[in-house]
């Protein structure tokens, strides 16, 4: 897939948001496409990771699908989603980017009981898959990595 540095601040701020433009970027140029071996086509990873400060602070940003080999074409990368211990959220049904955007502030809003444990701030990810074509009616799951 392909990746880029944000942060919370950036994200918070219309004028200076990236993740959308990213995203967009990934479908109008059908970077999809050029990821060789994928493994569930169409099935899309949005992942966080390379935490500075949690997430008030800045992090990498990656948008991709699961492949099953290690062949990486020049301008893409690859991200490995760690083993370890996630908590999965399911987002109820709504429209891009605000269900995004509403199961992050959930999240946030979780103290460490709540969630099942501390966070690990190694690796988070949002799976996207049929139930998220419908941008007007979008479910996904999003994986919280903790301790």
């Amino acid at each position: 897939g392909i990746s880029m540095r944000t942060s919370y601040a950036n994200e918070t701020d219309p004028a200076r948001a990236k993740i959308g433009h990213h995203v967009e970027e990934y479908f109008t140029k059908q970077i999809f496409d050029k990821i060789p071996n994928r493994k569930k086509p169409f099935v899309t990873y949005c992942t966080y990771s390379d935490y500075d400060d949690g997430y008030k602070g800045g992090y990498r940003y990656f948008i991709g699908e699961e492949v099953s080999g290690n062949e990486v074409p020049e301008g893409l990368e690859t991200l490995v989603i760690p083993k370890q211990r996630y908590v999965k959220f399911t987002t109820n049904p709504g429209p891009m980017p605000q269900v995004i955007i509403d199961g992050w502030t959930k999240i946030w809003q979780m103290d460490e009981k709540a969630l099942g444990g501390a966070r690990k701030w190694a690796v988070d990810f949002e799976l996207y898959d049929e139930r998220a074509v419908d941008q007007q009616n979008s479910v996904l799951d999003i994986f919280v990595g903790i301790e």
